[in-house]
């Protein structure tokens, strides 16, 4: 039980009296006192409780003021209080059971601190008291009367407010007290609470707690009104949910059900004439009759009329009727495309294979080249050729599995994948499908796109593919799948595997100037609004933009020059100039502007240590100039140009085997060590690798070291060993289209890639002479000494 005197917790302690127009000083975190305010307070600290109990036993008054920092355990001077508090009257002192004090004070007055006091063990300072203003005027008491009615209405709007309060408000008569009661009750912050106390002027306390009270009483208002429309809202919800309820009972009732869900009634005749395998028309069904017991408010309406459209609009039993004559297949190919006699052999056996056995599982190609060489009109012509629909998927950039396989169902929004959304777009089940860029999917932290496709792409598997909206099985067998690619070693090994591949590698510049002729120029003048009278363009000015103005396996960038000069006509026929123009080299230099390539190779290998290589790129063959030079050292290599790891280690293999062979080629054995080696390969912004620059390497540094440049017109590729043999590379035919391209007249290979002339143009074999490498002499005797003969000649002359 709590002691009978509280005062007898505590030791008197030895300290002066307090004097009388001093005040001793309570400290206070967020508690601000106002005069006229009854309030109970905690005491925690020694020295309150001490300061309380000397308030009491003295009979004086306690100053109630703020500390400045809340988190100040024991304030202990001025500089830590606020200047202005409230002399109160301690009316009770409680002691609990836990030991815990507390004290109920009235305030009195204020007062402000004018010299804090030493030598007690609790806070005394002389203060100066604020005095009594009972001054009433018309403007003191019009503030009152805003005052109370601010006050009511503010009691009014509060739930569970005594009428008592509201009634006891209206009695007070002083302004100063009306003022300090209404900001002791304002829900504001201590700062605010104490700024107000600090105030002197009556009127300009009156003002402040006026304002305070208009803004709470604006924030009660708007927070009343949120909470009717919310409950309006819930209300017309309810109300309409009640009214669509007894709706249904009257059309029951009048037999009128029949109209009310003509929809849903038109849902289910679809449902019988999609003619859906007998699984998919039961689960259809099921989730038709869910929809009929469903209301139309409900969130999962719209959602399940959705699912239910989506299945109706299937093409679960329409297909084309297949039309394969090869005849007109052959046909068909000859006229939409030019050259690419193997891709076109290669389509016909595939289309006679699937004529003879329709139900027979046949390969999946993959039409694999650089931009522009026609891969994407191919599949549209197997289309044409087999009259069959044709839709395209682009596989480019998609790194989420869900835009194969689908979403479900239970996500907002969800949609079949691509594969579904193309059938519906196509309309039957048997059409030709273009995955277009499969070499570009991407992997993401939504799962591997490229292994939903494996089930897609599988005929053993795709008879019963099951989209994630769907939820049902959806027979693919029928569909014939043609796929794209720029390059085959970014597709995963098992999506590969299920593959044909068939390459494209490019045109020749014979081949190029036949596709322009027959396709890309109609095409440009139709599109520019032109007729082949009004705008035609001779084979020479054809030529004369393949070679200086575009530079490229495909015929993408040539069909946009072509627009050009196609526009430029446009304008002129437009303004009135011409009526015809006639395009020839000279018209092309003038509408096209300074040629942007020319023949770079006799420039660059007009001095020794340049030898001219070849490279595979993605986007198809291109020339590679490896230059090597000689300076004073300490027989270091420098490699330089961005060089990859098997590149640089070609230029490594290819120093050692001319070391190994600086005798038989009359060369000083200390000029190595004597010498620092630098091999640069330009274009060093771009990546290069490969071991196909080996042949290249050993060249640039024996024309080097010999001081003897190699031919301009010579351009070489393949691998060397340590012993001096030429090993095979890859991308041959790309290699020698690119070097004829660039102005190259001999092409040295690798004597066992042979086999692959047969894959190279005719035209090309016509313009260009080859020459087979068995070992790096054959190599030095070709270059070298075509070089010494053509000096002689020069020479001579």
């Amino acid at each position: 039980m709590a002691p009978e005197n509280p005062l007898e917790e505590k030791d008197k302690t030895d300290f002066p009296a307090v004097p009388e127009d001093a005040l001793i000083l309570l400290p206070v975190r967020n508690l601000v006192l106002f005069p006229g305010m009854v309030v109970p307070i905690h005491i925690g600290r020694d020295s309150s409780i001490l300061a309380a109990q000397t308030a009491i036993r003295n009979d004086r008054q306690l100053g109630i003021i703020l500390q400045k920092d809340p988190e100040e355990d024991v304030p202990s001077g001025q500089e830590e209080l606020h200047e202005v508090g409230t002399a109160s009257n301690i009316l009770r002192y409680v002691t609990s059971p836990s030991e815990s004090h507390h004290i109920v004070c009235q305030g009195e007055g204020r007062f402000r601190i004018r010299k804090m006091l030493d030598g007690y063990p609790f806070l005394v300072a002389e203060v100066d008291r604020f005095p009594e203003t009972n001054e009433k005027d018309i403007e003191i008491e019009g503030r009152m009367v805003q005052l109370k009615q601010r006050a009511v209405e503010i009691l009014q709007m509060t739930p569970d407010v005594p009428q008592e309060i509201a009634d006891s408000m209206l009695n007070i008569s002083s302004p100063e007290l009306l003022s300090d009661l209404l900001t002791g009750l304002i829900d504001i912050s201590p700062e605010e609470k104490q700024r107000v106390l600090e105030m002197p002027d009556l009127k300009e306390r009156m003002d402040n707690v006026l304002k305070m009270l208009n803004y709470r009483l604006e924030v009660l208002r708007v927070s009343r009104d949120i909470d009717k429309q919310t409950q309006e809202r819930l209300g017309d919800r309810q109300r309409e949910a009640l009214l669509r309820e007894q709706l249904k009972t009257i059309q029951h009732q009048l037999g009128d059900n029949d109209s009310g869900n003509s929809e849903l009634n038109d849902i289910e005749k679809a449902i019988a004439k999609a003619k859906m395998p007998e699984e998919v028309e039961t689960h259809a069904k099921k989730e038709l009759n869910r929809l009929k017991n469903m209301p139309e408010a409900a969130g999962e309406y719209s959602m399940l009329r959705t699912y239910l459209e989506w299945l109706i609009e299937l093409p679960w039993s329409i297909a084309s009727e297949d039309q394969t004559d090869i005849t007109k297949a052959r046909k068909q190919l000859d006229q939409d495309h030019y050259g690419l006699e193997k891709i076109k052999r290669r389509i016909l056996e595939f289309l006679a294979v699937h004529k003879l056995n329709p139900k027979g599982r046949s390969p999946l190609l993959c039409f694999v080249g650089p931009p522009g060489v026609g891969k994407t009109s191919l599949g549209q012509s197997i289309a044409k050729a087999t009259g069959r629909k044709f839709v395209r998927v682009s596989m480019g950039g998609v790194h989420d599995e869900a835009e194969i396989r689908g979403h479900r169902r239970t996500y907002l929004g969800a949609l079949p994948g691509n594969i579904i959304q193309a059938l519906r777009r196509a309309g039957t089940n048997n059409c030709v499908m273009l995955l277009d860029e499969v070499d570009k999917l991407g992997t993401g932290v939504h799962g591997d796109p490229a292994a939903a496709l494996l089930e897609v792409l599988d005929p053993e598997q795709n008879n019963s593919f099951r989209d994630n909206y769907l939820s049902v099985p959806f027979d693919l067998s029928g569909v014939m799948f043609v796929c794209t690619a720029n390059m085959p070693d970014t597709i995963p090994g098992p999506l590969r595997d299920r593959m044909e591949m068939i390459e494209l590698p490019g045109y020749t510049e014979e081949e190029k100037a036949q596709i322009a002729e027959r396709y890309l120029v109609k095409r440009q003048v139709q599109a520019n609004g032109l007729n082949t009278k009004q705008c035609r363009i001779t084979k020479r000015a054809l030529h004369e933009i393949i070679n200086h103005y575009t530079r490229e396996a495909g015929v993408r960038n040539l069909e946009r020059e072509i627009g050009s000069v196609c526009r430029n006509v446009a304008v002129q026929v437009a303004e009135g100039i011409v009526e015809s123009k006639k395009i020839d080299v000279s018209d092309v230099h003038r509408i096209l502007g300074a040629p942007r390539f020319e023949n770079e190779v006799a420039m660059r290998t007009d001095m020794p240590g340049v030898a001219t290589g070849l490279a595979w790129t993605p986007v198809g063959g291109d020339i590679l100039f490896i230059e090597a030079s000689r300076v004073p050292g300490k027989d270091k290599l420098t490699l330089t140009g961005q060089l990859g790891d098997v590149m640089r280690e070609s230029a490594i293999a290819a120093l050692t085997l001319l070391k190994a062979r600086a005798v038989s080629l009359n060369l000083e054995p200390g000029l190595f060590e004597n010498s620092d080696i630098h091999v640069h390969v330009p274009a060093g912004a771009i990546p290069k690798d490969g071991p196909s620059a080996g042949v290249a390497m050993f060249l640039a540094l024996t024309s080097m070291m010999m001081n003897r440049p190699i031919l301009a017109d010579h351009a070489m590729t393949g691998e060397i060993s340590l012993r001096g043999l030429v090993l095979p590379v890859g991308g041959i035919k790309e290699k020698v289209l690119a070097a004829l391209r660039a102005g190259i007249k001999t092409v040295m290979l690798p004597a066992r890639n042979k086999k692959d002339l047969e894959d190279i143009p005719d035209d090309a074999k016509k313009q260009l002479k080859f020459v087979w490498l068995e070992t790096v002499d054959d190599a030095l005797k070709e270059a070298l000494a075509a070089e010494r003969r053509a000096g002689k000649t020069r020479k001579a002359k």
